[in-house]
């Protein structure tokens, strides 16, 4: 029985693995994200020529029990692994850069063997068979990116032959051969009846062409192309007459040669529509920036369903520890297990309470306000959860009681969920599960707004940030969404070697000035900016740009954090005395401002991205109001919305879903 659950899970987690590889290419397909491959122009083959290699891992299903008018078991037989081999022959055809078609031809094995399946008797049955198949298998091939990109995927029918039941009935094949054992008897080997002569299928795949070391403008060319594919267990059956099948997950590479011309372009006919496209670089491409944040404090502590105990997430002291604590240790912790700048944020976040009971021992004379929500459970489960954090205060950190008052709803101050409903209402329920902390207390609380609207006084953290935002590139194409179905990019350096990125439908996309540079410290680069109308034309668009790396660190960077509440009525201004006051006094003159805006993952994401463009261009207009009243001269900006994309922190927990909520400004000395 161990053998037989290990052939199961070792289906299960194949059959996951090679699901993951499909739904990581969908993404890589349909992301907006940019996409990077260099290459140089090279000569593209229509037709290509060679062999193709691969393991065929082969899983059966069904049963099967009667294996010829001899012999019928005592054991049905219903799950079964194999891995055989696959040999074939192919020829390509590439109709275009985009279009084209696979004909593959070889031999297919498709053994597999059912091993300790228990007899009524109490004996253990092993089942194996050798069955294989002459195959064909034409495909059409797809290159599901832009022209000459290596990346294909290819599906099509599949028609398997038996030939083995063609043979004379005095000989033997290991095409339709079993050999059965039954307990310690001699194992009994024999050929099948009612064999399928013919079979037929379908299968699905995806491969990456990988040139060989030909030079690019030579003729002759030689692809490696690693490739994984699949075929269902629709019309494979090996029998007639029972119910046996095999899906067969396949993976291998292919050989191929090709001798064509050199072609650098599809001719195409453009036009020229009502879209406009710029470029802007950086005047020095930064590798790091050491960043110093101001980092907001989320007066929420979210709590599990059903539970008043404070998540194990949130540092819990105990009292002698407590003693010790302060708020500044936090600041200067670094996490052992630290993956990056929002593992440290988060960090500081989960010390929440231990901030709270620092600031309320070194302040005697503050006071807060606990208001427990529990939308599952009711306004009495709310004020629980409430007391749970007044108690862990009081006991822990030696706060009077009285200073701590407790309220419990239904709902928060602020809920989370929208009028009309949602279809992610499990994460709204679970971004209500929480205790907000109020406080009118100065010495706790920053005003950052009108009178009502305050937050708790943040903390400052110091990182190095990696490839930071004002090393971006941008490319505008104004009018992209209403003119164009898509658009790409293509950057040719002096030594001609091309860089393609895309497609995109927006109208405005970034890219890592580092990632352009690669390995070299400087370079001048032509862009064409290709797209396609919604009538079916092409526009196209020229420019250029030339990035210079700076290796050195200057002068550090200076980031703001602004979070959002779920609804919509707390918008940027509501931080108009922030910005005016706090951020804007310490732009430079000829600084960059970098803004960029983010949302959690709930919703839309078209919605999600137009929500963070608008917060963004808010915090915009109303820093520039202020420096044109203060003087200031020189100010460059630079703005991103990203949405739910590339987003600073995980989305698993309500409290980081609460922290992608934002709109993040970084000041940059000239």
């Amino acid at each position: 029985m161990y053998r037989y659950s290990t052939v199961i899970r070792r289906q299960r987690i194949t059959s996951l693995l090679f699901k993951r590889i499909i739904f990581s290419s969908l993404i890589l397909m349909c992301t907006y994200a940019t996409i990077l491959a260099q290459e140089t122009q090279r000569a593209q083959p229509k037709w290509w020529f060679g062999g193709a290699g691969a393991a065929n891992l082969n899983f059966y299903d069904g049963t099967t029990q009667m294996l010829n008018s001899a012999l019928t078991t005592p054991a049905v037989f219903h799950k079964g692994f194999g891995a055989g081999w696959y040999l074939a022959g192919l020829v390509e055809y590439h109709a275009n850069p985009t279009w084209g078609g696979i004909l593959q031809v070889g031999y297919d094995d498709r053994r597999g063997s059912f091993n300790e399946t228990p007899c009524p008797c109490g004996q253990l049955s092993n089942l194996s068979t050798t069955i294989s198949y002459l195959t064909i298998e034409p495909s059409l091939r797809v290159v599901p990116f832009s022209d000459y990109d290596d990346f294909y995927i290819f599906g099509g029918p599949r028609f398997g032959f038996n030939w083995a039941l063609n043979l004379p009935k005095s000989s033997t094949s290991d095409e339709k051969t079993f050999v059965y054992t039954e307990g310690t008897k001699p194992a009994y080997k024999a050929e099948f009846s009612k064999m399928n002569e013919h079979v037929y299928s379908l299968q699905i795949g995806i491969g990456y062409d990988i040139p060989l070391a030909l030079s690019p403008n030579d003729k002759n060319q030689v692809d490696l192309s690693p490739f994984i594919s699949y075929q269902p267990y629709f019309g494979q059956d090996p029998r007639w007459g029972d119910s046996w099948g095999v899906s067969t997950l396949r993976v291998g590479f292919a050989i191929k040669y090709g001798r064509g011309k050199i072609i650098h372009r599809v001719e195409r006919t453009f036009v020229e529509r009502d879209v406009q496209f710029s470029v802007r670089a950086p005047k020095t491409v930064p590798i790091k920036h050491r960043v110093r944040e101001t980092f907001p404090l989320r007066n929420y502590v979210f709590f599990e369903e059903g539970s008043s105990e404070i998540p194990n997430r949130y540092v819990m002291l105990t009292k002698d520890q407590a003693a010790k604590f302060k708020e500044e240790q936090v600041q200067e912790f670094q996490p052992k297990s630290m993956t990056g700048l929002s593992v440290r944020q988060m960090t500081v976040y989960y010390n929440i309470l231990n901030i709270y009971g620092d600031r309320m021992k070194r302040s005697p004379g503050t006071t807060i306000s606990l208001i427990g929500a529990s939308p599952e459970r009711g306004s009495a489960y709310g004020k629980e959860r409430a007391e749970t954090i007044k108690r862990y205060l009081v006991d822990v950190f030696g706060i009077d009681s009285s200073r701590i008052t407790t309220e419990g709803r239904d709902k928060p101050l602020v809920p989370s969920e929208t009028p009309g409903g949602t279809k992610d209402l499990d994460r709204l329920e679970a971004g209500d599960r929480r205790v907000d902390i109020e406080s009118n207390s100065p010495e706790l609380m920053i005003q950052v707004g009108g009178e009502s609207h305050y937050m708790p006084k943040p903390v400052q953290i110091v990182e190095d940030v990696e490839d930071p935002l004002d090393s971006y590139v941008i490319f505008y194409v104004a009018g992209a969404k209403e003119v164009l179905t898509s658009w790409s990019l293509e950057l040719t350096d002096d030594q001609g070697k091309v860089q393609r990125y895309g497609p995109s439908t927006r109208d405005q996309e970034n890219v890592s000035g580092n990632t352009i540079l690669g390995d070299r410290s400087n370079g001048e680069y032509k862009v064409v900016m290709l797209g396609e109308t919604k009538g079916g034309k092409f526009v196209r668009k020229e420019s250029s740009v030339y990035l210079i790396r700076r290796v050195e660190l200057g002068k550090d960077v200076v980031r703001f954090r602004i979070l959002f509440d779920f609804d919509k009525s707390k918008t940027i201004a509501s931080y108009d005395k922030f910005l005016t006051e706090v951020v804007v006094p310490l732009i430079p003159d000829s600084g960059v401002v970098v803004i960029h805006g983010y949302t959690d993952n709930i919703g839309e994401e078209e919605y999600n991205e137009n929500l963070s463009n608008e917060r963004v261009q808010d915090a915009r207009t109303i820093i520039e109001h202020a420096i044109a009243n203060s003087g200031k001269k020189g100010i460059t900006f630079e703005t991103f919305g990203f949405g739910e994309n590339h987003p600073t922190f995980y989305n698993f927990y309500p409290e980081e879903r609460s922290y992608n909520r934002s709109v993040v400004i970084d000041i940059v000395p000239d």
